[in-house]
């Protein structure tokens, strides 16, 4: 036993020499395939992440040389990357004509891209996000283009004063002609500060359907942030547009011009967008559009500014919905089915009804809130031009605060002794000189012991006059409205 442990002991003691003999074996001994494995040249370059063109189907334009610094063009390299990008190969298409690219993504890393051109999509793409980054105009970009564009040779653009028309013969057909070419689906654009230097555009989109627009920002357009025309399903969420970086009370303010969203297309929605410089917040030239949860204080209306104008004459089909009209207000053109509520209207900003061929239809205006100057009274309702087809219009259940309540009902009711009681509903009526329907009734005080016979004598210009065949002390009340059904004549009037 004593000699096993002296054993041990002394191989202990010889291990250090043994592994300091070990290490320091020379390059002369060392087999000559291990020696290759272990050199590493001296300047061999490390691979930079600039230089990296695409991971799997994310593609980088940075990789193809564009400059993330803004100080050198950067147009041409990230076209490469979206030709690159769109010729990757699933087998699949969505709708016929659109190849679904999987989900290929056009990654900006953050960078600060400056382009002389726009950056134009080729038709028949689709499922492709485009993110992250910022695109600005540069001094030589076209003055009437976008900086990014969607559009397909065989597309028709649309003039600016064309609107979507629809096909009366049906009761909404919504324009989804299978007939009509789309060419592209399922396009996002996420976190993307476009910056149009005071040339052209931000965003145009055209023949398009199931496109997203989320989380970016527009800045120093002088035609439209996002153009959309034909197509259907644009959907443009948490954005903000203007076309001057302000929070309000810009000295520059009567000088603001172009839109902020021009929408020439069908079934589009836009919620949770700010506006905060442009002559038009929102142009709507299609039907069956939403706008919900936008604020707009783009230009005042005392400056000519349009907060949202909903441009499609006679068939509009369009859904306001708890929208801030900061200082601007909402202008329709011959209204039909036209809905706005829970709305908030600040600093006089009100609601204009603009006639082209003098009808509205179906149109509500209930349950906002008006807030204006006292001094001014501004009507919450104004007409411009004069309507003669009018049907199903409520304008209802709002509140105000400085400015001057319209509605199309109204109730009165009047005190006094005599033999005559008249009721005027002139001030607050939205159309002049029109009583659909009227209800009246009389409270005689006093109890008198003869029977009182009266009735309504005259009902013109919104004024309803109820007389009695004997002087008497009373309260007349009397309601009326200015509604009418499709069809129904006015036979007060």
């Amino acid at each position: 036993m004593k000699h096993l442990l002296a054993l041990c002991f002394t191989l202990l003691l010889l291990c250090p020499l043994l592994l300091q003999e070990t290490t320091s074996i020379s390059e002369e001994n060392m087999p000559a395939r291990l020696l290759a494995k272990l050199q590493v040249a001296p300047n061999a370059p490390c691979p930079s992440a600039s230089s990296i063109k695409n991971n799997g189907r994310v593609f980088y334009p940075i990789g193809y040389g564009a400059d993330p610094t803004g100080a050198n063009e950067s147009s041409d390299p990230i076209l490469q990357a979206l030709n690159d990008a769109f010729n990757v190969q699933s087998g699949l298409e969505l709708l016929p004509g659109v190849k679904d690219l999987g989900g290929v993504i056009i990654d900006f890393q953050g960078g600060n891209y400056k382009i002389s051109k726009p950056i134009r999509f080729p038709p028949g793409v689709g499922n492709v996000v485009v993110q992250g980054g910022t695109l600005r105009a540069s001094d030589t970009f076209p003055s009437d283009r976008h900086l990014i564009e969607l559009w397909a040779p065989n597309s028709q653009k649309l003039k600016r004063t064309d609107a979507i028309k629809i096909d009366r013969n049906y009761v909404f057909n919504d324009l989804k002609d299978q007939t009509s070419r789309t060419y592209y689906e399922d396009i996002t654009f996420r976190d993307v500060l476009f910056d149009s230097g005071f040339r052209g555009g931000g965003i145009f989109v055209i023949d398009s359907a199931r496109i997203r627009i989320n989380n970016c920002f527009f800045l120093h357009f002088t035609t439209q942030g996002i153009l959309v025309q034909r197509g259907h399903e644009t959907f443009i969420s948490s954005c903000f547009l203007g076309q001057r970086s302000t929070v309000g009370g810009d000295p520059g303010e009567r000088g603001f011009s172009g839109t902020a969203i021009d929408l020439a297309s069908n079934d589009n929605a836009i919620t949770d967008v700010t506006i905060f410089s442009a002559a038009i917040g929102v142009l709507l030239r299609g039907q069956a559009n939403i706008v919900t949860g936008v604020h707009c204080y783009n230009k005042a209306t005392a400056f000519g500014g349009i907060g949202i104008l909903v441009k499609l004459a006679d068939a509009a089909l369009t859904r306001i919905d708890n929208c801030y009209l900061d200082y601007t207000g909402i202008v329709l053109e011959d209204p039909v089915q036209v809905h706005v509520t829970n709305g908030f209207f600040l600093g006089d900003a009100n609601i204009v009804l603009k006639s082209i061929k003098g009808r509205i239809s179906g149109l509500n205006i209930v349950e906002n809130m008006f807030n204006g100057s006292p001094a001014r009274n501004v009507p919450i309702i104004k007409l411009d031009g004069e309507f003669s087809n009018i049907d199903q219009v409520v304008i209802e259940r709002n509140n105000v605060n400085g400015m001057s309540l319209k509605s199309t009902a109204g109730k009165l009711s009047v005190a006094g002794k005599g033999t005559k009681w008249v009721a005027d509903f002139s001030p607050i009526l939205v159309f002049p000189n029109r009583i659909s329907h009227f209800q009246y009734s009389m409270y005689v005080k006093g109890l008198p012991r003869v029977f009182v016979a009266y009735g309504v004598t005259n009902v013109s210009d919104n004024v309803v006059v109820v007389e009695s065949d004997r002087a008497v002390t009373a309260v007349v009340s009397v309601a009326v409205d200015q509604y009418n059904t499709v069809g129904e004549g006015n036979f007060v009037m």
